[in-house]
């Protein structure tokens, strides 16, 4: 537990290819043995590996907390079953498919983008059991790449308004710090895979920053 520097597919987008809740992980099927162990031993979870719909950029793919799971609906229903196991899933309409760049959620609230349908944000926040409210972030529709939040606290891009700061404080219920990471990369939520109880960062990312995410996601 605690922060870890890693890297997979070659790159330091951890948060392309993995996702996580305090109870589970999801990462790509066929990630590095070295992955998976910073992925267990960071955020001391449970790691399932799968793809959806083929593809291994799961950490888009996918977004989760304690009480569901909302999958692009590529997925197919073998790649679904071994989640399903563990908790309800839900496939998203074609419109917000990259359920992991699309919703940024944890156990208190859940943002998702504005391109999405109210039937979907209903269903939305029925899977995963809490408010959801649709917004832009750092004028950016596909809020779960530029923020990562947890149970703890939330990070979001350094473009962030304060009235983007306030709304998320509001709906996920947590203080919320801007950062980047990866030297410079604004979009946090690609460069970090984080829960409660640690956080997996990019390899590039430089002693300051990592001192932003221990703050900002209360690591300590």
């Amino acid at each position: 537990m605690g922060m870890r520097l890693s890297r997979t597919e070659g790159t330091f987008n951890l948060g392309v290819y993995a996702k996580a809740s305090d109870s589970l992980a999801i990462a790509a099927s066929g990630s590095e043995p070295s992955f998976l162990k910073d992925l267990s031993e960071a955020l001391d979870v449970e790691t399932i590996m799968i793809t959806a719909g083929g593809a291994r950029v799961v950490g888009s793919l996918v977004a989760l907390n304690s009480n569901g799971i909302a999958i692009s609906n590529m997925a197919e229903d073998e790649e679904i079953a071994p989640l399903k196991e563990r908790l309800p899933v839900l496939r998203l309409p074609d419109e917000i498919n990259a359920a992991g760049n699309n919703i940024l959620v944890n156990d208190h609230g859940a943002i998702v983008t504005p391109d999405a349908e109210p039937r979907t944000v209903k269903k939305i926040s029925e899977i995963f059991g809490v408010e959801a409210v649709q917004a832009t972030i750092a004028g950016c529709s596909t809020v779960g790449s530029v923020c990562i939040c947890t149970n703890k606290g939330c990070l979001c891009s350094i473009d962030a308004s304060d009235d983007d700061i306030a709304l998320l404080q509001d709906v996920l219920k947590v203080e919320v710090m801007r950062t980047t990471v990866n030297h410079g990369a604004q979009f946090v939520g690609a460069g970090i895979v984080a829960n409660s109880k640690g956080a997996l960062v990019g390899d590039e990312t430089t002693p300051i920053e990592m001192g932003r995410i221990e703050d900002g996601l209360v690591l300590y």
